[in-house]
């Protein structure tokens, strides 16, 4: 099993690649509670074919990874938050994006071209804020900047968040199942194909605890907008219009603060990546891609792959 040794805070990452090794290097971020599978096998294959050597990983406190010790209690912990109180949290998106630079750092890889969905995305913008060298290319897809006058979730699925989580199997996926459901985008909701991919996930690791740590680090974590008026490598922002767990004024919020970012707002697009949207997401992170391989080029006609010797 593909494992970082332990970083500067003591986690272990679970990773895969494909694709040539020599191909350009694209990092996918996945969000909340999502495990590095949620990236479809068929959608990583595509950037393969474009010429991608893909990275997709686990986030602390999902799948494979390392698995935070805290004794806290998330729901209090979260409505305080959100009442305006001070809590202290385990972690906070800048770790989970110094998180991300040490997977780049096991890797051998001075740079990559970044995709993060949903918080991914948010971790994402951190990695490009905090290790802008580190950063070819930014995507962020149906996320937001942590400002929180936009990009907040529709009552009627709010409460997903702080749900309780059943331990049954079979609990467990049908709540997985129903919530997205209620996030999906509607013309393309695949019920079978749903559940299949919530019991992978469950079967591959359960880990309801996870999911709380990371909210906790979502909602403690700053805005980001200020920071990303300074982002200067070419970046992406795709958003579903009916996005109802991250408004889709997040992503509107992302391509402005980010100067010549570009926007794809994906008309009936809710808080997921339908099959029948990946053509024309793949198209336009391969954009993005391109031109900024051929900026680094210019800048730096020697510039190769990007690679470096992999750390002792």
């Amino acid at each position: 099993m593909p494992l970082t040794p332990p970083n500067a805070s003591g986690i272990e990452l679970y990773y895969e690649e494909h694709g040539d090794p020599s191909g350009i290097p694209l990092l996918l971020v996945m969000g909340l509670g999502a495990q590095s599978i949620a990236w479809d096998d068929a959608l990583v294959d595509l950037l393969v074919q474009r010429g991608g050597r893909v990275v997709r990983f686990d986030n602390r406190d999902v799948g494979l990874s390392t698995k935070t010790e805290a004794d806290v209690d998330v729901t209090t912990a979260f409505l305080s938050m959100v009442a305006g109180e001070h809590v202290d949290v385990p972690y906070l998106l800048d770790d989970m994006a110094a998180d991300a630079a040490s997977l780049l750092d096991h890797l051998g890889l001075e740079s990559a071209h970044v995709v993060g969905a949903s918080m991914g995305g948010m971790i994402a913008q951190a990695l490009t804020i905090g290790y802008p060298d580190r950063v070819r290319s930014l995507t962020s897809i149906m996320s937001t900047t942590g400002d929180r006058d936009v990009g907040q979730p529709s009552p009627d699925v709010a409460p997903i968040l702080i749900q309780a989580r059943p331990v049954d199997r079979e609990a467990a996926i049908e709540q997985g199942v129903v919530t997205s459901r209620l996030i999906a985008s509607r013309d393309h909701f695949d019920e079978p194909r749903t559940r299949e991919r919530v019991a992978a996930a469950y079967d591959r690791a359960f880990h309801p605890k996870g999911v709380g740590l990371q909210l906790l680090a979502i909602v403690a974590s700053p805005s980001r907008t200020e920071a990303l008026r300074e982002v200067r490598v070419p970046a992406l922002v795709v958003h579903g219009d009916a996005d109802p767990l991250v408004h889709p004024s997040g992503g509107l919020r992302t391509a402005e603060a980010i100067p010549g970012a570009r926007l794809e707002m994906v008309p009936g697009m809710g808080h997921d990546l339908p099959e029948a949207h990946w053509p024309r997401i793949v198209d336009a992170i391969w954009d993005i891609v391109e031109r900024a391989e051929s900026e680094r080029t210019a800048a730096d006609p020697g510039a190769a792959a990007g690679q470096a010797p992999a750390p002792a």
